[in-house]
């Protein structure tokens, strides 16, 4: 009989299973990697502006630009080519006013840009988002309850969303995306029976089979300052808070998803990403039928930005590792201002 001393055990135990056995080369490493991140699981955001030969650069997001609708046939067969399946347009009007006019216009910058993309690359999926908020002139989510003592809800607080009159107007924003072409609407005000409003008038102009991509879970994030550089959408007074989420709040999440699912979206988005990687997760296996996007922000674009010019660390990598985890915790589409970069670094 052999006599094992306790180290031996020990080591012979553990000669049966040794995880580094599979880190030791690349290709092994790949072969066995448990999540994999590509092109296509990407969504791309565009600004676009009114105007001609228009590309201008949003300073707090380096490598992000406003465009006018005549440059967007090119830009969309590039992002073609690098295998991105769809993008996601903002658009930012000429004029703004208390109900947001512009955002139903026909000859709108969003609805002018589902066009000329959908004509110069029929493939491209085109999103669009469908709030008020880049188009009334105090950069709130829909009409206000406003006017001192003569506001029409006088038990509500100046300047609160006014739920029903907002819905009716993001129904007509939605028909009019998808007169112009679009493939999916995007709702991200997170009002009451948005989805439900916006299916409901999608389905009386015959649009039933155009798909909702809901911002179902938006949280008031502090990550949105340079989107609301980008879209020229920022508050002129006030915040939020009344309507999109409580960073606190996780349960809430489920709630607010629930919701929108029994009204009929038939996709579902968390947003942001990184800080709320743990709602994408509970989302993923609570409501697991559905797809699920996460909006991996402007202000987690930014950063990494910032810090790879100050050279505090490797953009490639942390771009990738970012995403990934995102993709890890249950997305299935990640939103992200990345897309173009990460999409060439994972050919």
């Amino acid at each position: 009989m052999t006599h094992l001393t306790a180290h031996s055990r020990e080591l012979t135990a553990g000669a049966a299973a040794q995880p580094r056995r599979l880190r030791i080369s690349p290709a092994i490493r790949a072969m066995v990697r448990e999540t994999s991140l590509s092109a296509g699981d990407f969504i791309y955001p565009l600004f676009v502006t009114h105007g001609q030969r228009l590309k201008r650069e949003v300073a707090s997001m380096p490598g992000v630009f406003q465009w006018s609708p005549d440059l967007l046939a090119a830009e969309a067969e590039s992002i073609a080519r690098l295998g991105i399946p769809a993008v996601l347009l903002f658009g930012l009007p000429d004029h703004k006013d208390a109900t947001g006019t512009e955002s139903c216009a026909p000859d709108g910058a969003v609805q002018q840009a589902v066009t000329i993309i959908k004509k110069a690359v029929p493939e491209m999926v085109v999103i669009t988002d469908v709030c008020l908020c880049e188009y009334t002139d105090h950069g709130h989510c829909g009409v206000l309850n406003t006017g001192g003592d003569l506001r029409p809800y006088p038990h509500l607080p100046e300047g609160y969303v006014l739920n029903a009159e907002t819905l009716k107007i993001l129904a007509d924003v939605a028909v009019s995306h998808a007169e112009a072409g679009a493939d999916i609407v995007a709702p991200s005000g997170m009002l009451d029976g948005m989805v439900r409003a916006i299916r409901a008038g999608l389905d009386a102009r015959g649009f039933e089979h155009l798909a909702i991509l809901s911002y179902s879970t938006k949280y008031a994030s502090a990550f949105y300052g340079p989107f609301r550089d980008a879209a020229q959408g920022a508050p002129k007074f006030g915040d939020r808070r009344s309507h999109q989420m409580d960073p606190a709040n996780a349960r809430e999440a489920l709630r607010e998803t629930a919701l929108d699912v029994a009204e009929g979206a038939d996709m579902l988005m968390v947003k942001p990403a990184l800080a709320y990687l743990d709602i994408i997760r509970m989302i993923r296996e609570r409501f697991e039928a559905l797809p699920l996007a996460a909006y991996n922000v402007s202000g987690e674009y930014a950063m990494i930005k910032a810090a790879a010019a100050n050279g505090w660390l490797n953009e490639q990598q942390a771009v990738l590792e970012t995403l990934t985890g995102i993709q890890r915790a249950g997305a299935d589409l990640i939103i992200t201002y990345h897309a173009k970069e990460a999409a060439q670094w994972l050919i």
